[in-house]
């Protein structure tokens, strides 16, 4: 054998050598899962996306890694459902009104105001055969719905107080992107402003917005009741996100991970949906001990002066919602229509 011959022979068993250690190394490597939210870290959804992270990386032994980009990190409220379908991130916890615009607005019917009494009203519809039907809606957009996360009743607040429907004339009112929403705001008098959540508290506080509404974990987390000299406690809304994932992400793991997966989503949901409550009331009386921002709760004729000035929001989202839809919901729900 030449000296030649036995240095080829010896360059390749290095290369087939690195090429196994290669192969080896990208079989141990982790799947990694990018989960991106547009909320704080000790808020309800940011408490349950940390706790998602710590079962899923256990469950799996590792072969799974979790990162969590909290606060618009990667991406802000437009651009964050783009990503997932492009596969830059995996996992997301929007809000349900994010649907919308993405052309399921059957979701939307989760933004009806008043329809929620309770949160036994809400888990009605997201535990049900209309919470599960809403998420196959999904699947022809790329995405799969692993499960609804509970953040609580939206309250109102702005730099005057929000107790008589009047009293809503001519302010601007930032909202998420929801024709629900905005015919709510516009039923009551204000002038709807769609903006992204990262951009609030500046908006807040330069004045390019008067008021918002929102739970009071994330008035707390963001500082929004720092530029805001009321807040109404109304429950006229309900806020709530879904956890979704890149559905050929998903169909593409192995089924051992996926079932350590759904049990972590399983889990974790039950974590976030038992915090939200403390949460939001903990979050309510930190702001009332600031003194920054007067808190009021609507008498009940001011409730009821509310339900029926929005109950025409219901009847005019027919169209958009579905009225099969709006049934259902009402159904799962409970609800019964202000005359």
């Amino acid at each position: 054998m030449t000296h030649f011959t036995r240095r080829t022979l010896v360059q390749a068993a290095l290369l087939a050598c690195t090429a196994l250690t290669s192969v080896a190394a990208l079989a141990q490597a982790p799947i990694v899962i990018k989960f991106s939210h547009v909320v704080a870290p000790d808020t309800p959804k940011g408490k349950g996306a940390l706790r998602f992270k710590e079962l899923a990386e256990q469950r799996t032994g590792g072969r799974v890694k979790v990162e969590v980009y909290p606060n618009s990190q990667l991406y802000k409220d437009k651009e964050e459902m783009e990503a997932l379908q492009l596969g830059s991130v995996q996992m997301l916890a929007p809000s349900l009104a994010k649907f919308g615009p993405l052309g399921v607005k059957e979701f939307e019917v989760f933004d009806l105001p008043f329809l929620f009494k309770d949160d036994a009203a809400f888990r009605g519809i997201t535990e049900g055969p209309l919470g599960a039907e809403l998420f196959k809606k999904l699947e022809p957009k790329g995405i799969k719905g692993l499960a609804y996360w509970d953040n609580g009743f939206h309250q109102m607040s702005a730099n005057k107080p929000l107790h008589k429907v009047e009293d809503f004339k001519g302010l601007k009112m930032r909202i998420q992107s929801s024709k629900v929403l905005d015919a709510e705001m516009r039923a009551l008098g204000a002038i709807p402003q769609v903006m992204a959540f990262s951009e609030l508290y500046q908006a807040l506080q330069s004045g390019v917005v008067d008021g918002t509404e929102g739970v009071a974990s994330n008035f707390y987390t963001q500082k929004t009741y720092e530029v805001q000299k009321h807040m109404t406690i109304s429950n006229h809304g309900h806020l709530a996100y879904a956890v979704i994932v890149n559905k050929k992400f998903w169909d593409g793991l192995p089924a051992d991970i996926r079932t350590a997966l759904e049990s972590s989503i399983k889990d974790s949901t039950t974590y976030a949906n038992a915090i939200a409550a403390t949460e939001n009331a903990q979050a309510l009386d930190k702001i009332k001990a600031s003194g920054k921002s007067t808190v009021y709760t609507l008498t009940p004729a001011e409730t009821l002066e509310w339900k029926k000035a929005l109950m025409p929001v219901h009847h005019d989202m027919e169209g958009r919602v579905g009225k099969a839809t709006i049934e259902a919901a009402y159904k799962a729900a409970g609800f019964v229509p202000v005359k």
